[in-house]
C-alpha cells in the first residue's frame, strides 16, 4: 500500500472490514531512542506524536474505540529516572492534549488503577473524563497502571462485593456477567491487537478482551508507527476470516 492518500485507500478497499475496537501495545520507544544515542525518555516523548497520528487515523477510518497500553502495572520496576520521566510526560499530555481531543469529539478514558498515581495526576484524569464524557466520536482508552490480570481480579472483587451485599446471586455469575464488570465493558469487543517493536507477546494486556481478537505484530518501533503502518494492520485484519468457533463452510452459509 502506497503512503499517499492512505486513509482514502483504506476506506476504498476495506470500509466493510474496519475493526471497531483496536488495542495497541506501544513498544519500542526506549530502543528507538537508544539507537539514536538519546535517553529512553526521549523515545517516549516522540511516541506522543505517534499517538496523535494513530488517533487521527482511527477517527478518519471509523474505528469506534482505540485502546493504548501506555503504562503497565509492571512498568514501575523500570529505572527510577524513566518512571519519573513517564509520569511527567503523562501529566503534560493530560494538560495539553485533552482540549484537542475534546474539540474533535473524542472521549478520553483512562483505564487502570490510578490510585497509585500522584494526587495531581488523579485530578487531571478526573477533569479529562468530565470534559470529554459526552463526546460521541472515537473513544480513546489509555491504559495506565493497567494489567489484564488486575482487570479480571478487580472485576471478580466487585462481583464478590455485590454478592455479599445481596445485589447478585452467585448462581447468576457467568462469562457474560463477568464481562460486564471489566474496564471496557461499555465498548465494542476487541477486534484487533497491534504490538509494535518486534516482540510477539501480549504482556498482560487486555487478557479477557483478547479472546477472539486478531493479533498483528510489527517490527516498527512505536515512534515510527504512522498511518501507513496502521493501514497495513487494518489490511491484514481485513484479510482474515473470523470464525468464532465455527467452520469456514458455516461462515459462508451464514453469509448467503
Amino acid at each position: 500500500m502506497a503512503k499517499s492518500n492512505v486513509v482514502d485507500q483504506v476506506l476504498e478497499h476495506y470500509s466493510s472490514s474496519i475493526p471497531q475496537h483496536v488495542g495497541i501495545i506501544m513498544d519500542g520507544n526506549g530502543r528507538w531512542a537508544q539507537q539514536k544515542g538519546m535517553p529512553r525518555v526521549y523515545g517516549h516523548k516522540k511516541g506522543v506524536d505517534a499517538v496523535r497520528e494513530a488517533v487521527r487515523f482511527a477517527r478518519k477510518v471509523g474505528v469506534k474505540s482505540l485502546t493504548l497500553f501506555a503504562f503497565s502495572s509492571e512498568n514501575w520496576k523500570r529505572p527510577e529516572d524513566e518512571v519519573s520521566g513517564l509520569m511527567e510526560l503523562f501529566m503534560l499530555v493530560l494538560t495539553r492534549e485533552v482540549n484537542t481531543l475534546h474539540k474533535n469529539n473524542v472521549r478520553l478514558k483512562i483505564v487502570g488503577d490510578i490510585s497509585a498515581f500522584s494526587e495531581k495526576i488523579q485530578k487531571k484524569v478526573t477533569s479529562a473524563h468530565q470534559m470529554t464524557e459526552a463526546n460521541t466520536g472515537l473513544t480513546l482508552n489509555v491504559a495506565a497502571n493497567y494489567g489484564g490480570r488486575w482487570d479480571i481480579a478487580n472485576a471478580t472483587k466487585s462481583i464478590a462485593n455485590d454478592v455479599q451485599s445481596g445485589k447478585l446471586d452467585a448462581n447468576d455469575i457467568d462469562e457474560t456477567l463477568l464481562g460486564k464488570y471489566m474496564c471496557l465493558a461499555d465498548q465494542p469487543e476487541l477486534d484487533l491487537l497491534v504490538r509494535t517493536g518486534g516482540e510477539s507477546r501480549i504482556s498482560n494486556f487486555l487478557l479477557w478482551q483478547l479472546a477472539y481478537a486478531e493479533l498483528h505484530f510489527t517490527s516498527v518501533y512505536w515512534p515510527d508507527f504512522d498511518e501507513l503502518s496502521f493501514a497495513q494492520a487494518v489490511e491484514a485484519f481485513a484479510g482474515t476470516e473470523r470464525r468464532f468457533g465455527l467452520t469456514g463452510e458455516q461462515i459462508k452459509q451464514n453469509e448467503i
